[in-house]
């Protein structure tokens, strides 16, 4: 779990050097892209007016308070600390509290706001930095902030007209609890959290913390540093997370990572940063335009494909609840009564819920963003071993299932038929779903041995577990029973979700190529694949249900089951059998909610439903949280701000507007609305990209590489 970030993804400068050499021209999309920096001309005063940054580990919320100066929150995907006494929401009991390091204000004296009230701070999407402008003529200063893409460091560059004292401040609000400062460093600040050794043993010695320290700097206290008179200077900050027995065995780990980093040029680095970032913008865009709301709906995908490029490469996968931007919450409530948090809480906890967390995944598949799926697949690969044991305990067979809900290291409890229904007990779903992802990323980008060493172990322990662990009818079928039909309907009688996800995926599994798979399995999975139920339809025939049986089950969410057979399951839509069923199945559906987990932008594209998609889509990647200032902080809905459910289903469903893969097919333009001209670029399976335009609801100057693939291209634009 907590091998170097760095070192684990070989993000290195030679990696960098193999990529495109489009990079000796500016990119055609630098132009659009400039058009969503987001420019902000007056300061703070808090963390709800911070804008995010980060290298896919490394996470800052940036603002300046009235006074001027600098702040940012430090965050890490990996800082996982135990439980606090005094947080009084159950969500946090377990599963552990991701952190904060900590804060950093960086203050200049004089403060170029006495005399003037000139101010700017900008993100520059394109290199991945926040410039600050305080001041104007000679007195003016500027700061310049990024975390490197290529190594664990964050950099503060300043810069002045005029002779300036530079003050760097560590804020640290569990110093003395449950952190140290350390005394005694010679002109750098440290501090470290450090689990206890009695925590949990996930938890146990887990030690988090950072380094700050720049050329000229001095200290002041054990908590600030202080330079002389300049008209620049660098400050660097070198976060880390290790297993340590103690705060000296950090710091030795820290100081060994710190001085490899600072034998390279800052220059060097910068370059090979900006060139990370360019290539990541390369993979693929979208730009719409056409209204204002074209505008405002490319302006929610640009940042939010950022923002979940800034936390997606980390050791574990992105937090729905605010991923590592979480921010001060003074106006949270319990029961009625005001209940201040810091930036350290988040409602619904340290867990990971399937349901939630795969939402900022499936929009990677069509942006080209594979890194950033890995911290997912990794995470529930090394999940898989104890729970294949648990269910072994449990119920006396092999397979596994992932719980809906569990920390980064997994876990289950038992649920036998005779255990009390709850929202998430018996729910066996999301080892499926996550094989029908593994399947999608196996298909986009050829990776044999991903497919052998992550998808092959997951899938086939899912299937197992199905397999064994439920019974047969008296016709011999497969018999789901009991099995929640997600979290909508508890202990119901073959559920939808289910029964899809186990047609669409033993139909892919056994597409497999010899190479991976043996005529053994195959013959299982073969099986298993004739006794599987149908799906769940009304006696008229006219609407999919989403269990089998009379639908006197209680409702106990939001949710339309009976939909999963077209998303995430793809069982019906555009090209495929039964479409008009499926969409009188969308029709008729009862839960009709916008924003966070909702699927309806994503299950209305996939039908062709257009004008529904586009509303739906539009509402998702608008819907900002009204008191948090960054366009893409989205609203908490029934998650936690800023919600991350919302802007991934957001990007998914206006990606399937403009394509839809099935097969080797490509399905271009299947639900796109009038009023909208688009300029896109996506991914699609077996290594391809497809780029072009849409003008007056046409599609032009199609471009697709590998050129042999424009035969598989569908073009709905001219039906």
């Amino acid at each position: 779990m907590y091998k170097k970030y760095f070192g684990q993804l070989s993000l290195g400068l030679t990696s960098i050097a193999l990529t495109s050499t489009a990079f000796a021209k500016p990119l055609q999309q630098d132009t659009l892209l400039n058009q969503y920096n987001v420019t902000w001309d007056t300061p703070g005063p808090t963390s709800a007016q911070s804008m995010p940054l980060g290298n896919g580990d490394i996470g800052l919320n940036v603002w300046v308070e009235k006074n001027g100066d600098l702040v940012f929150y430090i965050s890490k995907t990996d800082a996982w600390g135990g439980e606090l006494k005094e947080q009084k929401d159950p969500w946090m009991q377990q599963g552990g509290v991701l952190m904060k390091l900590g804060a950093i204000h960086v203050s200049v004296s004089p403060n170029p706001l006495t005399k003037s009230t000139a101010f700017k701070q900008i993100l520059k999407l394109k290199n991945s930095e926040i410039l600050v402008q305080e001041g104007e003529g000679r007195s003016a200063v500027k700061l310049r902030v990024w975390v490197d893409a290529n190594h664990p460091v964050i950099r503060v560059e300043a810069q002045s007209g005029s002779l300036v004292s530079v003050n760097v401040k560590l804020d640290n609000w569990r110093a003395g609890q449950t952190d140290t400062i350390l005394n005694n460093q010679q002109n750098q600040i440290a501090w470290y959290h450090h689990n206890s050794a009695t925590t949990d043993p996930h938890l146990a010695n887990l030690t988090f913390g950072a380094i700050v320290k720049g050329k000229g700097l001095v200290s002041k206290d054990a908590s600030t540093l202080q330079s002389g008179k300049v008209t620049s200077q660098l400050i660097s900050i070198y976060p880390l997370t290790a297993v340590a027995g103690s705060g000296e065995q950090w710091l030795s780990k820290l100081k060994q990572q710190v001085a490899g980093i600072e034998k390279l040029g800052l220059e060097q680095t910068r370059a090979a940063h900006q060139q990370w970032w360019r290539q990541f913008w390369n993979r693929s865009h979208i730009f719409l335009n056409g209204d204002e709301q074209a505008r405002q709906v490319t302006q929610g995908y640009v940042l939010q494909r950022f923002v979940t490029a800034c936390a997606g490469r980390g050791t574990g996968p992105i937090k729905f609840n605010g991923s590592i931007f979480v921010v001060d919450n003074p106006n949270w409530k319990r029961d009625g009564k005001a209940d201040v948090q810091n930036a350290d809480f988040r409602a619904w906890g340290g867990q990971y819920w399937f349901q939630n967390t795969r939402a900022m995944y499936w929009p990677r598949l069509m942006a080209g963003d594979f890194d950033m799926m890995l911290p997912l697949f990794n995470m529930y690969a090394k999940i898989l071993p104890a729970n294949t044991a648990q269910v072994k305990q449990f119920y006396n067979h092999g397979g596994a299932y992932f719980a809906e809900t569990s920390p980064f290291w997994g876990g289950l409890q038992y649920m036998g038929p005779d255990v009390k229904a709850n929202y998430t007990g018996h729910y066996f779903t999301p080892i499926l779903e996550l094989s029908m992802m593994m399947l999608d990323y196996y298909e986009y980008t050829g990776d044999a041995k991903f497919a052998k060493q992550t998808l092959l172990p997951i899938a086939t322990a899912g299937l197992q577990f199905f397999d064994q662990h439920f019974g047969r009818d008296s016709t011999g079928k497969l018999l789901l029973d009991p099995d929640n039909a997600i979290e909508m309907f508890w202990k119901v009688h073959n559920p939808a979700p289910d029964i899809a996800a186990l047609h669409a995926v033993i139909s892919r599994m056994l597409q497999l190529p010899a190479a991976l798979v043996d005529d053994k399995t195959r013959a299982q999975w073969q099986k298993l694949y004739s006794i599987l139920p149908p799906l769940p339809v009304s006696e008229d025939r006219k609407l999919l249900l989403p269990y089998t049986g009379p639908q006197t089950a209680k409702s106990f969410n939001s949710e339309n089951p009976e939909l999963y057979s077209i998303y995430p399951f793809r069982l019906y839509g555009i090209g495929k059998p039964d479409l008009e069923l499926a969409r009188n199945t969308f029709d008729a559906r009862k839960q009709r909610a916008k924003g966070c987990w909702v699927q309806d932008p994503i299950q209305a594209a996939m039908l062709g439903e257009a004008d529904v998609a586009k509303d739906y889509v539009s509402s998702a990647l608008t819907r900002k949280a009204p008191d948090l200032k960054f366009p893409a902080f989205w609203a908490s809905g029934n998650d936690y701000h800023p919600d991350e459910d919302n802007g991934g289903n957001g990007e998914n469903g206006l990606q399937q507007m403009l394509l839809q893969a099935d097969g080797k097919k490509i399905i271009l333009l299947p639900a796109w609305p009038a009023g909208w001209n688009a300029d896109f670029k996506l991914n699609a399976p077996y290594n391809t990209t497809v780029e072009g335009k849409v003008l007056n609801g046409k599609l032009q100057n199609l471009k697709v590489i590998p050129a042999s693939r424009m035969a598989d291209v569908i073009d709905m634009s001219k039906k």
